[in-house]
């Protein structure tokens, strides 16, 4: 099976910081994280974000930091923070976020601007894009409800050009770094599950129907996907999840 996973911002796990003395505290989500696990389970993945730009920590609440999607990559967005205030953006945890970030993929890329179907460019730093050539996953993760309703919005404003089924899943993760750590094993988990299910149905009509994408070769796993996210579900209770079957 090939993945996707989506958040606001591309970016990996949460980022705390602590302002005072009124103490704000900023959380960002981290798709990266599950893209960054399900490359390490040898998953083909992409990753993207849905928000209208990169929005991260700057010295006050308002003073963020922000940058363009497809434009900026992590490498010079770790280089401009460093060169800011180094002490600053290292205590906060954006630059170790950045750091991992940019030995993951390029940069932050934004769903809505994703031609789906195209070719994907391989950077030279990306992880589990060997499986993604063709830019079609068969599972979207997002981390939460906003992205999820982004991601179904975007779905059927683009009419289904591809005729292909893909099951998007939403992962509500709570706003804290216990989950935020645990999530990351339970997408894998979930994956694991997934290609279970799809190994198996696979086997039943073909090789070359299966991995064509059309309805009817996958009819029997989409039929099974919701019994799937039930079963992961129970071994996951703290992390609910909602789940559709929309189109390419």
């Amino acid at each position: 099976m090939k993945f996707c996973t989506v958040c606001a911002s591309n970016q990996n796990r949460y980022v705390t910081y602590t302002l005072r003395p009124i103490k704000p505290r900023l959380t960002f989500p981290r798709s990266m994280e599950g893209h960054l696990r399900l490359s390490q389970a040898n998953y083909p993945v992409i990753s993207f974000g849905t928000g209208s730009l990169v929005r991260l920590p700057g010295p006050t609440i308002t003073q963020p930091n922000v940058y363009k999607f497809n434009e900026t990559s992590y490498d010079s967005i770790y280089r401009e923070l460093d060169a800011k205030d180094a002490r600053l953006y290292r205590a906060n945890g954006l630059l170790n976020m950045l750091e991992r970030n940019r030995h993951i993929k390029w940069g932050p890329e934004r769903w809505q601007d994703w031609q789906v179907g195209m070719p994907r460019v391989k950077h030279e730093k990306d992880q589990g894009s060997v499986g993604m050539e063709a830019g079609v996953p068969d599972v979207v993760i997002t981390c939460e409800e906003r992205c999820w309703d982004a991601v179904i919005d975007d779905l059927l404003n683009r009419g289904a050009p591809l005729n292909r089924p893909v099951h998007v899943i939403n992962i509500d993760i709570k706003d804290n770094h216990k989950d935020a750590l645990t999530a990351g094993g339970a997408m894998v988990d979930l994956a694991d599950s997934l290609n279970k299910a799809a190994i198996e149905e696979r086997e039943k009509v073909g090789a070359s129907a299966f991995e064509a994408g059309g309805a009817a070769s996958r009819a029997g796993f989409d039929e099974r996907v919701p019994e799937v996210l039930a079963e992961w579900q129970e071994r996951w209770p703290d992390l609910p999840a909602t789940w559709t079957l929309s189109w390419f």
